[in-house]
């Protein structure tokens, strides 16, 4: 696994591409080897599952009201900053099937938040992970989205042809910061 330290105490780790189930597992394991406490986010109904929604809570996860989502930016924002340590793993595409555009809900939490980027990649045809870089976001949508672009190109997951294009979606949630 290739990595770069941390750019602060707080931010958010965009893992991307997410196309299989498999990529849980990876990311899992890529939790534990750098003992660090990262949490993540997963529809909600993940979490009512008995034996399962206990094993997501002590992983680190976090379930999402997708039903409701309302103030949860900001809400989210708020909980990054009333914790001395906190880095939450994203996937943007919110799904492992295809999809035309990324949600664009890390975006909006990281201008509200005013945290980082912190850009992971698995690749499997290399075999790798990547932690390499870390981006502060300008607010320039088109200027960042092609900084991403630029950074995770040609990193392939384990079912290329499901990765969604880097773009975000045309809808915006306002963020409430």
């Amino acid at each position: 696994m290739l990595y770069s330290p941390l750019p602060g105490p707080r931010g958010i780790a965009v893992v991307y591409p997410h196309t299989s189930n498999w990529d849980f597992m990876v990311g899992v394991f890529a939790k534990w080897t750098t003992d660090l406490p990262f949490r993540w986010l997963a529809k909600d109904s993940l979490f009512r599952i008995p034996l399962l929604g206990k094993w997501f809570y002590a992983l680190g996860g976090q379930p999402v009201d997708r039903s409701a989502p309302q103030g949860m930016i900001s809400a989210q924002a708020e909980r990054m900053h009333k914790e001395p340590w906190y880095w939450l793993a994203i996937t943007p595409e919110g799904t492992r099937g295809y999809r035309p555009h990324w949600k664009s809900g890390f975006y909006h939490l990281a201008l509200a938040a005013k945290v980082p980027l912190l850009l992971v990649y698995l690749d499997y045809p290399n075999k790798t992970i990547g932690v390499v870089d870390h981006l502060d976001l300008t607010g320039d949508q088109e200027q960042d989205m092609a900084a991403i672009r630029a950074i995770y190109d040609g990193h392939l997951g384990k079912h290329p042809e499901l990765a969604a294009p880097i773009v975000l979606s045309e809808r915006r949630e306002t963020p409430r910061a």
